[in-house]
């Protein structure tokens, strides 16, 4: 047991209490402005070798400058709470058999009986040599507790329960009390009433000036928590937009290859200059992203660096200690207001390729290096028949390209070809199945199509027959909260509903089970469920675009803005590559958006403008993006 207490009392002196220059345990250890310590013989010798004007001495750890003062390093604060440690360690390995039990004698040399102990020195004086060493010009300012109270500080607290005591190194009768602002320094009540009693001097209790530091600096330490959240969202940011322009970038590529291919051999060597021209494009930006990335890791590893020193600092040292620290403990603390991270630049995120119909004095294609839509198709007009609308809303694509239409004004839902041809209707005067406010409308990967109908799930075929119907809720038993249906949406195992008369999103496995109920008063437009796990939906009203899990935790909540100005958000729409697109509405009809957000919720981009009045969204199969515009759907391929 002996030698396994050995062992332990080594791991501990190993681990915490060697100098990181000599690796041996610290004797007489001073502490640089970062908080880092070393043996102050180790620092000399460093100092010795630099260049003899040298005022700084630069810290081996983390490579931080500490002035020196012309009295050399003497003038460097002592970590006394390592000196203890490293004194109850030598204790230990004495009891244990590794040294020879010290003695309580006055280290003059004469063998008396020491009863006090100098903080600065590390000595043991006695009562004669105690006098002599508060009249040196050089030690008379030295910190000097009662050796029983420096015992005492290296024994567990449940050993003793009185604090430690320290005396007045001018009045030798008075323990210090008090600390005086004005002149930076502890002072005794004789100090106070002597030397410290005009209006100038500014002088609080102890405890009372402790329990403020303590404060203070627990709420910085929390602002750099606040900071390394920021980090990792960031972090997190980067790399989806760095993992987007990879996928981008591979199918541009792939684009290039089968327009090369097409064009056989006569345009081989054009495509492959702009493949170079691409993956220069791609390689230049994916190291602005790693740059990006190294230069945030960078500031928080400094952080963490100094989070480190000062939390062990609050940790072991005692208040004393702590009040002569403080000025230094501010400064270092003061890095958290230096911190500077990179943001996420998401435009660089995207690549494509514009390919050209050829002859073989022109390129191959130009290089699309920031996403943008453009008006492929567009059919219907404002009217009643088949082909026209009163209220365009929900929009979804079947796996043929055909397109469903939901007309809250004319209560129907339509079928239309790729290209604006109209098929079919679901009306309300159907007897098989009237639909009196069809609104929302998604499509599952083996085309099945969800309507939402009042209280009611309406699911059909890929030619409008009717499959079945689900409840997804009951209105509240008090009838004030009355189930109305505005928006459905679907992924591989899942349907997911929201019930804006109620203010509820629930979810249910496809056949209509319900696995849970999400309640959230901002329930409100549209809805659509990411590839990331969670439900994203829109707040009309509240303009804002919100996110939360499955488990109904709010993941983001966000304004949503259209040139400064508050706009109101309708459709949403989740790409597989994380990203979120977003209609936003302004105050003039003619003059909306689709707006990209990451998957933080964070603005990226504007990628299509000048819409009349966008509700609804939908990916075709083919990627492109269909968007109801209250009179007519209009179709954008993205560039």
């Amino acid at each position: 047991m002996a030698e396994a207490a050995a062992k332990t009392v080594w791991k501990i002196s190993q681990g915490h209490l060697e100098c990181p220059i000599c690796c041996c345990l610290f004797k007489d250890p001073k502490m640089l402005d970062c908080l880092h310590s070393f043996c102050l013989k180790c620092l000399e010798e460093m100092m010795s070798k630099q260049k003899p004007e040298a005022e700084k001495i630069t810290c081996p750890v983390c490579r931080r400058e500490t002035q020196v003062l012309d009295v050399g390093l003497q003038s460097l604060s002592s970590s006394f709470f390592l000196s203890s440690l490293v004194d109850e360690v030598k204790q230990q390995e004495a009891v244990l058999g590794k040294a020879s039990i010290p003695t309580a004698t006055c280290d003059c040399g004469e063998g008396k009986e020491a009863s006090w102990r100098c903080l600065d020195c590390n000595d043991n004086f006695c009562q004669e040599c105690w006098k002599a060493h508060g009249r040196f010009k050089y030690t008379k300012n030295h910190q000097i507790i009662s050796l029983g109270d420096w015992q005492k500080s290296k024994m567990p607290p449940a050993e003793h329960s009185q604090p430690i005591t320290r005396i007045c190194t001018i009045h030798h009768d008075q323990t210090l009390c008090f600390y005086c602002d004005t002149c930076d320094t502890l002072i005794c009540s004789m100090c106070a009433a002597l030397d410290h009693r005009s209006a100038e001097h500014n002088f609080l209790k102890i405890d009372d000036l402790i329990r403020s530091f303590r404060s203070e600096v627990d709420n910085i330490l929390q602002k750099f928590e606040k900071s390394r959240q920021r980090f990792k969202s960031t972090e997190t940011s980067i790399k989806h937009a760095q993992t987007r322009l990879q996928k981008k970038l591979a199918h541009a590529l792939s684009d290039i290859d089968a327009k090369a291919e097409a064009e056989i051999t006569k345009i081989r060597n054009k495509a492959k200059l702009l493949t170079k021209r691409v993956e220069q494009i791609g390689q230049e930006r994916d190291s602005e992203y790693e740059k990006a990335l190294l230069h945030n890791r960078d500031q928080m590893e400094r952080a963490d660096q100094t989070i480190a020193a000062v939390n062990d600092l609050m940790r072991k040292a005692d208040n004393f200690e702590l009040l002569e620290l403080k000025p230094k403990v501010m400064h270092n603390l003061e890095f958290q207001k230096e911190l500077k991270f990179e943001p996420a630049n998401h435009g660089p995120s995207f690549i494509g390729v514009k390919c050209h119909n050829i002859v073989s004095d022109e390129d191959l294609g130009e290089v699309c290096v920031s996403e943008k839509w453009q008006l492929k198709e567009e059919f219907g007009k404002e009217g009643t028949s088949d082909e026209e609308f009163k209220f365009a809303r929900g929009v979804a694509c079947f796996r043929n390209g055909d397109i469903i239409v939901t007309d809250t004004s004319l209560k129907r839902v339509s079928l239309f070809s790729s290209t604006g041809r109209y098929k079919t209707s679901v009306a309300k005067g159907d007897a098989r199945h009237q639909l009196e406010a069809p609104i929302g409308i998604a499509v599952t990967h083996d085309d099945l199509l969800f309507v939402t109908h009042k209280k009611k799930v309406k699911v059909f075929d890929n030619e409008l027959h009717f499959v079945r119907e689900f409840t997804p809720s009951a209105d509240d038993t008090d009838g004030r909260l009355e189930s109305f249906l505005t928006a459905v949406a679907v992924d591989s195992q899942r349907v997911a509903v929201v019930d804006r008369g109620r203010k509820v999103i629930s979810v249910h496995n496809l056949d209509g089970s319900l696995i849970a109920s999400i309640s959230n008063n901002m329930v409100d437009y549209d809805l659509a469920i990411s590839n990331f796990g969670c439900l994203v939906f829109t707040n009309y009203e509240g303009q804002s675009l919100l996110c939360v899990n499955f488990k109904g935790k709010e993941m983001f909540s966000v304004k949503t803005f259209m040139n400064g100005k508050a706009a109101k958000p309708t459709g949403v729409l989740c790409d597989d590559d994380e990203t979120i697109y977003v209609i936003v509405n302004s105050e003039n009809r003619g003059d909306s958006a689709v707006q990209r957000y990451d998957s933080n919720g964070a603005f990226v981009a504007t990628v299509a403008q000048g819409l009349y009045n966008p509700l609804g969204m939908a990916f075709t199969s083919a990627g492109d993006v269909v968007v109801t515009d209250l009179y007519s759907v209009k179709i954008f391929e993205r560039m």
